[in-house]
């Protein structure tokens, strides 16, 4: 990996059970969010603890990242709210990194290796969770999707982004142009 980004890892927050999936009408399920300061990853299963844990070494969603800076444009745009970064059902809350860039790439983020898989797209959950607007203004920028690749342990706080390829830092916030939405 030839290229370094520093970064911050605002959040960690894994969750037992599924809220959303499985649940196509009525209320979502009732599964605590758990912020965490650390997390155990293992290689081919994700994070110890989270839903999304030892569904295979193909999976393409051991672990999903979300920009701290599109969190920050969502509260700006829709207010602070009765909502958190828990409510958007993501892993990982990270500042300085453009995840669109890692999609079908490797990279290595506190010693740990990984896989962006695909764009994390939001769902019409967000929408009811946090605001009709919600969807409007993740589409394109919904996360990443990555597989655990080697096993370690993420933890809040500073952070080093190893590439192999070179990051525009300026596009974090930017929409992908052509986003896949369930």
């Amino acid at each position: 990996m030839s290229h370094r980004y520093p970064a911050t890892i605002h959040l960690i927050l894994i969750s037992p059970g599924h809220n959303y999936f499985g649940h196509p009408a009525g209320a979502p399920g009732e599964h605590p969010t758990h912020l965490v300061s650390a997390v155990q990853v293992h290689a081919g299963r994700g994070l110890v603890g989270d839903r999304f844990y030892g569904r295979g070494e193909d999976f393409d969603g051991h672990v999903t990242f979300f920009a701290w800076e599109v969190y920050r444009l969502l509260q700006e745009e829709l207010g602070q709210g009765p909502w958190s970064a828990a409510t958007l059902r993501r892993n990982v809350v990270v500042e300085g990194i453009p995840l669109n860039q890692l999609i079908g790439q490797e990279f290595i983020l506190q010693g740990i290796r990984f896989r962006g898989t695909k764009h994390c797209a939001p769902c019409r959950w967000m929408a009811e969770m946090i605001g009709p607007e919600a969807r409007r203004l993740l589409q394109g920028r919904g996360g990443l999707r990555a597989q655990a690749l080697s096993s370690g342990v993420l933890r809040t706080g500073a952070a080093i982004l190893e590439t192999t390829t070179p990051l525009d830092l300026t596009s974090i916030t930017a929409p992908l142009s052509r986003p896949r939405l369930p």
